[in-house]
């Protein structure tokens, strides 16, 4: 008898995938800035508020490149001339041009802010990474210190400082105006950078990554400079970009006051300063470099929220 052959099992055809052989990317694991930069690039208020500032920038950088004219340069045959082809934004009591002023307004305000938003961070920032890392007796101290200058008014502290150190009648240059414009708001305002910096370091320096640094040897500028501060910098910088269109609007009212900038220096401040007796007759004097205030203050608090919002995971 002849014993049929087995049957060989049937291997069922296997279906390939179209892009079975074409490798996968494999993405990269993003950090906290890269997360922060994949959510911002996607909100429309950061590329608005981004967009005007630039704007302002440019204007406060290179005046030039938007007017020829001399911004102090005046006729008074064209006294409160109202805007015109010849003249965009009218021309002031002094006959000068609106438009020149305003474009130049931004150097001064732009600035002031700037620098005294470096010098509040620097200072503050420094004063809470020391009083946050030694803590005891160091940190009370401290602490006690920004208590004291953080109960002074703001206005009433500006006022003091400017009336001592440019009292009317004095004849200093633009720099020198500047400079004790910079130094009244970074003396002021300080605490609470420190305070922000402070908070940030206690939450951190009992890290896991922080004990173990220690526990090898690295003294206290290592793990300040190398661990602390690249992890602390985030609330600081948010606060930063608020707080520099917090002090466009200071310098304009300290301006508007009679004590922040004074002339030969031009600021959005000054124009206002100058424009509130004419109100009634002449609204435009005013409109335009209170409209440029309003929206360079705006565009730098908006920047501020929306970056605020990318870096803290809570709100997203």
């Amino acid at each position: 008898m002849v014993t049929p052959p087995a049957e060989q099992p049937t291997v069922p055809a296997t279906t390939v995938a179209p892009d079975a052989g074409t490798p996968r990317r494999k993405e990269k694991p993003r950090g906290l800035l890269g997360d922060a930069w994949y959510d911002l690039r996607r909100k429309p208020l950061f590329w608005i508020s981004t967009a005007f500032i630039l704007l302002f920038v440019l204007m406060a950088a290179f005046p030039s490149l938007f007017t020829s004219v001399d911004p102090s340069h005046g006729e008074l045959s064209r006294s409160r001339v109202e805007p015109s082809a010849n003249g965009w934004f009218g021309y002031d009591v002094q006959g000068r041009d609106v438009y020149a002023r305003v474009i130049h307004g931004a150097e001064a305000s732009i600035v002031v802010a700037v620098l005294a938003t470096i010098g509040t961070v620097l200072l503050g920032g420094t004063i809470g990474m020391l009083a946050g890392y030694r803590g005891g007796w160091v940190d009370a101290i401290l602490s006690r210190v920004a208590d004291v200058f953080f109960g002074i008014p703001f206005v009433l502290g500006a006022i003091v400082i400017l009336f001592a150190l440019n009292p009317p009648g004095s004849t200093r240059d633009k720099y020198s105006i500047m400079g004790i414009v910079v130094a009244s708001l970074v003396i002021l305002t300080w605490p609470v950078s420190m305070r922000i910096m402070r908070s940030a370091v206690l939450s951190t320096k009992e890290a896991d990554y922080i004990v173990a640094a220690r526990a090898m040897g690295a003294g206290p500028g290592r793990i300040i400079l190398k661990h602390l501060l690249p992890n602390c910098l985030a609330p600081v910088l948010v606060y930063s970009t608020i707080l520099i269109g917090s002090f466009i609007g200071a310098e304009a009212t300290l301006s508007f006051l009679g004590v922040g900038l004074k002339s030969p220096v031009v600021s959005w401040g000054i124009m206002i300063n100058e424009a509130q007796q004419f109100i009634r007759v002449s609204p435009f004097l005013l409109l335009f470099p209170a409209g440029f205030l309003v929206v360079a203050v705006l565009s730098f608090v908006m920047l501020g929220e929306t970056v605020r919002e990318a870096l803290d995971p809570k709100l997203r």
